[in-house]
């Protein structure tokens, strides 16, 4: 693909976030003495998500940082779970949780093989500037630069979100490609302007979620961040 810059959707599309965050709560959970199923807990925590974005992006709730949004949503499902002894310091652990995911297996290694080519990479996430610093550091993802939704007092799939990421990197939309594995953000980035690419993660929601279809929109389909580097023209192609 000819672009100049890739922008990445990093929560699901480079990092199992399921599996991350449930470590967490059941070693959280374990200390206070609470017993849950919690990839159950996990996948509530996480289907409050877009909700809670279309309140913003409608105007039913002000806009905040992602942390803040997480710890509403998580008050919530711990309510509605019978979790409710999990005190504020648990609580803030569980919101720091989002910060140290790990990352899939090619998500690393692929970035690596971009980073020698002349396509610039960045996030492009809902996830703010200081989380996704922490979270790529921490995860090993080698990005050029660190953006996100934040910069644009908004979130994805505000089409504005995507145009500011093209404004900051001195890009036109047509010559950044989003990469994701969500085809709502991949519709949202084609109609900004963007160019598209899917990459499939059929374990995001666990093993018994499937394969999720690409949008129509999609103007390139790789198997993982590898495939990706090579049809970005990376030099070599190698697996973890």
């Amino acid at each position: 693909m000819d672009v100049d810059a890739a922008v990445f959707d990093v929560f699901g599309t480079l990092t199992d976030w399921r599996s991350s965050v449930t470590d967490v709560l059941s070693d959280i959970g374990g200390q206070a003495g609470l017993h849950a199923d919690w990839p159950t807990v996990t996948d509530a925590w996480r289907h409050r998500y877009r909700p809670a974005l279309r309140r913003i992006l409608a105007g039913e709730l002000s806009w905040r940082p992602l942390d803040d949004l997480h710890r509403l949503t998580l008050d919530e499902v711990l309510a509605e779970h019978g979790l409710d002894a999990l005190g504020e310091a648990d609580r803030d652990a569980l919101v720091q949780a989002w910060h140290r995911l790990r990352p899939w297996p090619d998500a690393s290694p692929g970035l690596e093989l971009i980073h020698h080519t002349r396509v610039v990479t960045a996030t492009l996430s809902n996830g703010g500037v200081g989380l996704l610093a922490r979270l790529t550091k921490q995860a090993g993802l080698r990005f050029d630069c660190i953006l996100s939704a934040e910069l644009a007092r908004s979130y994805k799939p505000d089409p504005q979100a995507y145009r500011t990421a093209a404004e900051l990197l001195e890009v036109e939309p047509q010559r950044l490609l989003m990469v994701a594995c969500h085809p709502d953000d991949l519709e949202a980035a084609a109609k900004a302007g963007l160019r598209t690419a899917y990459i499939p993660r059929p374990l995001e929601w666990g093993p018994a979620a499937g394969r999720v279809d690409p949008p129509a929109v999609v103007d390139l389909v790789a198997d993982d961040v590898i495939g990706l580097a090579s049809a970005l023209g990376a030099p070599g192609r190698t697996r973890p």
